[in-house]
């Protein structure tokens, strides 16, 4: 993939001449079956979660047929949107929508119980003006989670490039978890379901795993309610204070 293709990743053109020559489904990084058993530990069935940038990955349908019951799926691209409603016309529990989730305005807040992302904030952050749009698409998702929503992402980013974007922004706890990249590995090195000791910097994940492992990270981060936060910055600015 050259410089140019990579930094068009967050633009809608460039998604929708892949999905006209690339009609067949794809799925980022890693498959359901390998992820359900860290899903099944923050997503119940019943509720209601979000897969943003889709695209036409079989992920939705995966979960689905694993008993989720309500799965919306946004896309930039309008030509994969609108493959994946004709693909999917019969499956009620599977809705799909051209949206941009740096504006989901189309969404109510608080109106999801979890956000799954696999690459899509990646993809933002390969463009130009990459930690403004990253901002505003993390804003959206935490303004879309309930109380205690989770958003769970999939990444090529170790600590030293995500975890202070995530944690800056003050919405919610982190937690991280790493799987071995599928399409590479013939043994499983790391427990998926077992949150890694993360500190406040990236180095003691970096002592854990050594250089350049060969996994991806899986950030969840768990959105603590309004007044806990407010609680909490209250707490600290009396502590400066003192």
């Amino acid at each position: 993939m050259t410089g140019a293709a990579s930094q068009a990743y967050g633009e809608a053109w460039y998604w929708d001449e892949r999905y006209r020559k690339e009609p067949g489904p794809f799925d980022w990084y890693q498959k359901y079956p390998a992820l359900a058993p860290l899903l099944r530990l923050y997503v119940r069935p019943h509720q209601r979660l979000l897969l943003v940038g889709c695209g036409n990955s079989v992920f939705g349908e995966n979960m689905v047929q694993d008993g989720y019951q309500d799965v919306v799926n946004i896309d930039i691209s309008s030509v994969v949107i609108e493959q994946m409603k004709k693909k999917y016309h019969d499956k009620p529990q599977l809705k799909y929508t051209k949206m941009d989730v740096r504006n989901m305005s189309d969404f109510e807040s608080g109106s999801f119980d979890a956000v799954i992302d696999k690459g899509t904030l990646d993809s933002i952050m390969c463009g130009q003006n990459s930690q403004e749009h990253a901002a505003k698409m993390l804003g959206e998702v935490n303004r879309i989670l309930n109380d205690k929503g989770v958003y769970i992402m999939i990444t090529y980013g170790d600590p030293s490039y995500r975890l202070n974007l995530l944690k800056d922004l003050q919405f919610w706890t982190v937690k991280l978890h790493v799987i071995d990249r599928w399409e590479r590995s013939s043994k499983k090195t790391w427990d998926l379901t077992e949150p890694l000791p993360l500190q406040d910097d990236s180095a003691s994940i970096i002592n854990l795993l050594g250089p350049k492992p060969d996994v991806h990270y899986i950030y969840v981060c768990i959105k603590e309610n309004d007044s806990a936060r407010v609680d909490l910055k209250a707490e600290v600015n009396e502590q400066n204070y003192s």
